[in-house]
């Protein structure tokens, strides 16, 4: 379809609900996945993993494995290491090891591998495995690894890679990998001074990602590349990480991404791609690694938590002073559990305007799986704290949930714990349309008889990822259309159809005249990653400048050849420059915001480009004679900016309130001595259809992010912040019953039930 420039012929692409860019391919099966795919001379390989917590290795006993028929080879350290001399990566400290070297520091960590053919002989090789451990004294609480003599790591080796990680050292002879800690005025002075202190401590579990298509890397080693096919949310740094490890030049590997089954957070960094590429050079043949379900519960999950927070309050219910302490479990590898410790731990007071702030979060290696990224990046476990203490403060002092949030609440242009200015954070005006949208100020039927009702809201907010950086091409043909080249990886967010929305919007020409190219790092330029609700304000802004550029030069070529680009087709442009239907206009777009790091005390006027706004009513009924509630309501609203594509944000944030719903309700990691225990979809339940509340309402208030691209910034994890505390406080509501650690289960709250009748269960 010829196109003129700025001239779209079907309105605005920003802001509109147009239909998902790979609707069709995804419907109709023929949308690409890393797990389908097969190579010529591919082998399979099976991981064996450690049976003990914490131990050395004596010996490794591979006879057996080897002499299985059908079996290609089986690989340890000691292989590993003629290929990698120096064979740990990660994105915070190179602790993790490609297959364990010497020690082993969780259950399931791979030990050993075997390729084969057929995966089924590699399965049953791995299983023939014998390891022989010394084992070793393990810690498993995040509290407790503070000062336990069991620890998890001799050495530590900060990997710099990261601007915002570069201060990394770690704590020798201590399982602190990293400690935050800010201050601002005199907390104690105004403590003393307080009229009421409240303290509370609150707990969250390990939970994990379950992202339905499993971890899974093939890797092809080319007489020229090693070429890596994998499920990544970071394909650049899968891309400089493998290079760094093989000690090669970035161009000898090439990094290719089609469309992800889910990610959240789980397929960030380097997770299956190293023992990959380690495995396919050594073999001299493609390898593929496809985790089972099972599996994924070793690789990566979400810090479990341990948060004290204290207030000082006046009369009135104003707060003065807030001390916070986190204790973030990591578990066995650092990951990116540092960042978390840092740009989340500086939200622990959260979005109140307190004079008097005490933080201290601590990052923490212990004896279970590493724990990184996974949706809202620590926020929903530090919402369900300082919301739940918020309200328990109300119910001390008879205050309405609603009245003490609006006495203390962040406002525009005031400044954050951390000394940075609220920004078009939309806080107070969410808040706002939450008491509107549950007609907070009505009143409420709180049921009779067995059966009570309550209801709850939670507030909370989360800073973004800084610096980062993002790069993207727009290349516009000679018949007007276009193609959006950015590493940004689609895994289901709809990324592909933002980039596409931004560059029409830019060029003024038709959504469907776009087409973005998936990740492959031969081709697309580099993007820190997805994640952190980041890619729709970074990749959005350099996809954004790709486009202006490529049209400013369009505007160019037009006027060197006597043409005007915005009365003139763009084909004709072309055609008169080159005399046929040819060439390409190229736009290049690159973008990092400013970032100021904080001083000693924690403070800096910069902290964040911009900060994402979450709040959450819920309305639940609870059966008195058995602590059984369900949630009748649940009203989620965010502050997204400008919705790119209102339909994708309606999704996104039932997705991350659902997925929220489960941490809150009855997902758990169970563990015993280390050995995860319900390491299955069987034991380990994620939300159904039956799960979801009768009634789910979501919104994206009205707002403009002034700095943003066309006045947006991310939504993926803002659903998530404040179901946890809203449920919480609805239960305590209903038959007044305060839960402190999660999951909310009926257990739990018939056991209160019981207390608070005097009559309480034997634990």
């Amino acid at each position: 379809m010829a196109t003129t420039l700025g001239k779209s012929n079907s309105g605005a692409a920003f802001g509109r609900s147009i239909p998902r860019v790979e609707a069709r391919a995804k419907v109709t099966g023929k949308a690409e996945y890393v797990h389908n795919l097969r190579l010529p001379g591919m082998l399979y390989g099976k991981v064996h993993r450690s049976t003990v917590a914490h131990g050395r290795i004596r010996g490794i006993d591979v006879a057996a494995a080897k002499a299985l028929p059908g079996v290609y080879a089986v690989y340890t350290a000691a292989d590993i290491i003629k290929l990698i001399p120096e064979p740990y990566y990660g994105p915070a400290f190179h602790d993790q090891p490609i297959l364990a070297v010497d020690k082993v520091h969780h259950v399931g960590e791979p030990v050993a591998l075997v390729l084969a053919a057929d995966p089924h002989v590699a399965e049953a090789a791995a299983q023939l495995i014998d390891v022989d451990y010394e084992e070793l004294p393990a810690v498993f609480d995040e509290v407790e690894a503070m000062t336990s003599k069991a620890i998890v790591h001799d050495v530590l080796k900060p990997a710099g890679t990261f601007p915002d990680l570069k201060h990394l050292k770690g704590k020798r002879d201590t399982n602190i990998a990293l400690d935050f800690h800010l201050r601002r005025g005199d907390v104690q002075k105004a403590f003393a001074e307080a009229d009421h202190v409240f303290e509370h401590t609150f707990r969250t579990q390990q939970v994990l990602h379950v992202p339905l298509e499993p971890f899974v890397t093939v890797a092809d080693p080319t007489p020229n590349q090693l070429v890596i096919h994998t499920a990544s949310q970071s394909p650049s740094f899968v891309r400089i990480e493998i290079a760094r490890l093989l000690g090669w030049p970035e161009n000898r590997v090439r990094v290719k991404v089609p469309y992800l089954g889910g990610g959240f957070g789980a397929k960030l960094y380097i997770k299956t791609e190293a023992l990959t590429a380690a495995a396919a050079l050594l073999a001299g043949r493609p390898v593929k690694i496809s985790l089972t379900m099972e599996e994924q519960f070793y690789q990566i999950t979400k810090h479990a938590a341990t948060l004290r927070i204290k207030s000082g309050v006046t009369k009135d219910g104003k707060v003065t002073s807030r001390e916070c302490e986190v204790w973030w479990n990591g578990g066995a590898y650092a990951d990116i559990g540092p960042r978390v410790t840092q740009k989340s731990g500086f939200t622990a007071p959260g979005p109140y305007d307190i004079d008097h702030v005490s933080i201290d979060s601590y990052a923490l290696y212990t004896n279970l799986p590493a724990a990184g990224a996974l949706r809202g990046f620590g926020i929903p476990q530090l919402v369900w704290a300082y919301e739940s203490h918020t309200d328990m403060i109300a119910k001390a002092l008879k205050m309405d949930p609603l009245a003490i949030r609006r006495k203390n609440i962040l406002r525009e242009g005031r400044p954050q714990a951390t000394g940075t200015l609220m920004r078009d954070a939309g806080i107070e005006k969410v808040l706002e349309r939450l008491a509107q949208r549950m007609d907070w100020e009505k009143a409420f039927d709180k049921g009779s008889g067995t059966l009570r009702r309550g209801r709850g809201i939670a507030i909370g907010f989360k800073a973004s990822i800084s610096p980062t950086t993002s790069v993207a091409i727009v290349n516009v043909s000679a018949d007007g259309s276009c193609m959006v080249y950015c590493s940004t990886v689609d895994m289901g967010q709809g990324s592909d159809t933002a980039m596409a929305q931004f560059a029409a919007e830019a060029l003024g020409i038709p959504v469907e005249s776009v087409t973005v190219v998936h990740p492959d790092t031969d081709v697309t330029p580099y993007d820190m990653a997805t994640l952190g609700s980041r890619s729709t304000y970074h990749m959005g802004h350099a996809v954004k400048l790709a486009a202006e550029d490529a049209r400013d030069k369009l505007m160019q070529l037009a006027r060197d050849v006597g043409l005007s680009a915005e009365t003139t087709p763009t084909p004709d442009i072309f055609r008169k420059k080159y005399g046929m239907q040819a060439g390409n206009i190229v736009g290049v777009g690159s973008y990092i915001p400013t970032y100021t790091s904080p001083d000693a005390q924690g403070q800096t006027t910069n902290a964040t480009p911009f900060w994402m706004i979450g709040a959450t009513g819920a309305e639940v009924e609870v059966d008195t004679e058995t602590g059984e509630f369900k949630i009748t309501r649940l009203v989620n609203l965010v502050d997204v900016g400008r919705p790119v594509n209102p339909a994708i944000v309606e999704t996104q944030i039932s997705g991350a309130t659902m997925m929220q719903l489960g941490f809150t309700l009855f997902e758990r990691m169970d563990f015993d001595a280390g050995q995860c225990t319900n390491a299955s979809l069987a034991d380990y339940k994620i939300p159904g259809i039956r799960d979801v509340p009768l009634v789910m309402e979501n919104e994206a208030v009205d707002m403009v992010q002034q700095s943003g691209p066309f006045g947006a910034k991310g939504v993926g994890e803002s659903g998530t912040f404040g179901v946890s505390p809203a449920i919480a406080s609805a239960i305590d509501d209903a038959v007044g019953v305060r839960l402190t650690s999660l999951p909310l289960t009926a257990e739990a709250v018939y056991r209160g039930l019981r207390a608070e009748a005097g009559k309480p269960l034997d634990e």
